[in-house]
This record gives structure tokens, C-alpha cells and sequence, in this order.
């Protein structure tokens, strides 16, 4: 079924009102500086934030597509990710990533990135991908789809309302941006250097306030314990807190399965609110994540995870997750770091080695206090974030 629009819309194919552009160039003698690769591109996001310098390596014999500011790029492997960008510089991408144009006597270029937005054309590009491990879609087929198209005066008034929501979003995701970079610099700053200038001492992890003192993360601990090896099911008596479910520094409850366990298992491995769960073997990038969990109900842990729980009359238990999270608290944590097959792994001996920075009582408080000023800062731009993009796709749907 044709979509409904209205009587002086017309339907049109894609390939008839878009050029699939190919002037292809030798990137190393083209002038060009910059290129982009398939992950520099983001889902759903218009504007390239990452980018690579054309000479820093080599880029391999795909790079030899040259696009000009203001075109269109979309990924064409993978197309449920959904990556189409507006180019805002020149450049060379992969030839599997096509570079377009508008033919402006029937579409605008404005209004272009945003017909690809839409669930229709995503759908199209999904239906017609070809392979099952990398799947990637041809031109002849984006060619093929066909849509409802305005007049170019109307099309100009449906860019136009567009871009501003684009813009909204943009300055919430820079924003955002900006309060992640604060939250990292202050993590290093406030958990070893604290709130106010102080003399200082030299210690094995650098200069830290001379009154406080240089710990093992083992002296603060009540409790290190290693999570259940148990199969999870889609539902059972508990649900099991798996790495997936450590979230920027906090245990969230997503994507959960269950577990049955006896009374006696369900209470020793219990998680309570301020228990530390720490991500013990994964690959690389993954293994070391850290989560305080402030949850209420009953939740249990899994094996690849490690349980710690703190002497509160030392130590924080939000200080002490803040400081794990902390660039320098994850530098100590992996120099523990073993190499697998295929996983990388700390374990939790090596855990209760790692050094911690650590203030009197109160000031643990203080420094917690401002931290969490800035997550419910995060937290409040990521709601507002999240109703934008979704005003974004309400009106990509309503107007395309």
C-alpha cells in the first residue's frame, strides 16, 4: 500500500530524485586531509563528530571516494544501524559508503538526510540488505525505493522545522558531551586532590593532600565475594545482575534474566544497596567497569561479577565506587590486568591490591556530594535528551 499524502504530493523513486556520486581520487595525492570511516559515523546523528587524518596510517584501497561539504553520506553495510551524515568538510570515505545528491529541481539537499531518517526508508534498506554476517545493500536497490514527495516550496518549510529540531538535539547531545568531560575531570581531580588547596605529599599514585591516607582497596572491605555460576533463564524467582547491567558508575535494571536459588543462596548472594559490583573478566575495553547499586528488591549477581561490600565506618561506599571510576582508579585497576584466549581478566586478589586515595569521613561526603550534583545534572539533559529525539522522530513521521 501506497502511504497516504496529500494531493499535491507525488510518489517518486529514490534513484530518480538522488544522485549516488562517485569521484573517486588517490586520498594521498588528492589534498585532502581528512577521512571518514564507516565508525566514524553515529546511529541516528547527522553530524560527523570523529574523523581521521588522511597520512596518520594506511587507510587501505576502499578510501578512494571523494565527497564535498554538504553531501550526504550513508553507511551501506549494516543499515539497521542507521547511519546517514551531512558532510560539513571534504573529503574521502570507503566505497561502501555512498555519497549523494540531490537533484534540486525536484528535491532539496536540505531535506534529503531527513527522507532517510525516516522508518520507511530504514525499513527499505533493511528488506533489501544482501548477506547475513556483514549484510550491505546495493544502489540499484535504495534505487528502487519509492516515497512521498512535497513541492520544493513545501519541501523548504518541512527542512526548515526539521533542522531546528536537529539543532535542539545537537545542543543537548553537546551538552551532554561537556558534562561527561566534567564528570571525568572531576573524578581525577576531587578523589586526590579534594574540594580545597592542601599541603601535600608524594605517594606511589602521585601527590595527594597530606592528611589523608594511601589504602589498599582489601583494607576497606567487609565483604569481596565472587558472584553465582548459574545458569540464567528469561524468568525465574530472582532477577541476576549481570556486566551488562553497570551503567556509568551505577547498577541499572535492564535486559534482566532470573535465577531460582534456596533461601540460604538467595541470602548470601543478595545485593544490598551500596554494594560495589565489579566487572571482573571480559574483553579489554569491557573488564574493569565498576557500579554502586542503590537499587531496592531483590537482586542477586553473577559469577563474572564481584561483590564488594565496605567498612562504612572507613569509607563511602559512593567515594569509593567514584574513585574506581575515576581515570586513575581505572589505570590502577587494569595494570592488573591478564590477557586470555579471548577475555581479559582481573582477579579478585589483584582487585583488593589496587591503591585508593583516601580522605577522612567527611570529606568522602563532600566529594561524593558534588559528584552526584553533576550525575543528576547528566541525568536531567539525558531525560530532556531522550523527549527531543523522540519529538524529532514524531515529526519526521507526521511531516515525511
Amino acid at each position: 500500500m501506497k502511504p497516504c499524502s496529500p494531493p499535491t504530493w507525488r510518489i517518486v523513486r529514490f534513484g530518480d530524485v538522488v544522485r549516488n556520486v562517485k569521484v573517486d581520487v588517490d586520498p594521498e595525492t588528492s589534498g585532502l586531509e581528512r577521512y571518514i570511516a564507516g565508525e566514524h559515523m553515529e546511529t541516528d546523528n547527522l553530524h560527523i563528530r570523529q574523523l581521521g587524518t588522511i597520512g596518520d596510517g594506511y587507510l587501505g584501497p576502499a578510501f578512494h571516494r571523494k565527497f564535498v561539504s554538504g553531501q550526504v553520506l550513508y553507511g551501506s553495510r549494516r543499515t539497521y544501524l542507521r547511519k546517514v551524515a551531512v558532510a560539513e568538510f571534504d573529503g574521502v570515505c570507503a566505497n561502501t559508503t555512498f555519497v549523494l545528491d540531490a537533484k534540486e529541481d525536484v528535491l532539496l539537499q536540505e531535506l534529503l538526510p531527513f527522507i532517510m531518517q525516516t522508518e520507511g526508508f530504514t525499513q527499505h534498506s533493511i528488506l533489501h540488505s544482501k548477506g547475513s554476517v556483514n549484510p550491505y545493500i546495493n544502489w540499484k536497490d535504495i534505487a528502487c525505493y519509492e516515497f512521498p514527495l512535497p513541492p520544493l516550496d513545501e519541501q523548504r518549510r518541512i527542512a526548515d522545522i526539521l533542522w531546528v529540531a536537529d539543532a535542539a538535539v545537537t545542543r543537548f547531545e553537546d551538552t551532554l558531551e561537556q558534562l561527561a568531560a566534567l564528570k571525568r575531570s572531576a573524578l581525577t581531580e576531587w578523589t586526590t586532590r579534594g574540594l580545597k588547596a592542601s599541603h601535600r605529599k608524594q605517594t606511589r599514585i602521585g601527590n595527594i593532600p597530606s592528611h589523608w591516607r594511601l589504602v589498599k582497596v582489601g583494607e576497606l572491605l567487609e565483604i569481596c565475594q565472587y558472584g553465582l555460576s548459574i545458569r540464567a533463564e528469561n524468568d525465574g524467582q530472582y532477577p541476576i545482575l549481570r556486566m551488562m547491567n553497570i551503567e556509568d558508575g551505577l547498577i541499572v535494571p535492564n535486559d534482566l534474566r532470573y535465577v531460582n536459588l534456596s533461601d540460604a543462596d538467595f541470602a548470601n548472594f543478595r545485593v544490598e544497596p551500596g554494594d560495589i559490583l565489579f566487572n571482573r573478566t571480559n574483553s579489554a575495553d569491557l573488564v574493569g567497569k565498576v557500579g554502586i547499586s542503590l537499587l531496592e528488591g531483590d537482586y542477586v549477581f553473577a559469577s563474572y561479577l564481584v561483590r564488594l561490600r565496605v567498612k562504612r565506618n572507613l569509607v563511602s561506599p559512593e567515594y569509593l565506587n567514584y574513585y574506581l571510576n575515576s581515570p586513575l582508579g581505572q589505570r590502577r585497576i587494569l595494570s592488573y590486568a591478564t590477557p586470555g584466549v579471548s577475555q581479559t581478566n582481573i582477579n579478585a586478589n589483584n582487585l583488593r591490591r589496587v591503591l585508593v586515595p583516601l580522605p577522612p569521613r567527611d570529606e568522602q561526603e563532600a566529594i561524593a556530594a558534588n559528584l552526584r550534583q553533576i550525575d543528576a545534572s547528566k541525568k536531567a539533559i539525558l531525560h530532556q535528551l531522550e523527549r527531543l529525539r523522540e519529538l524529532k522522530s514524531r515529526l519526521l513521521s507526521k511531516l515525511l
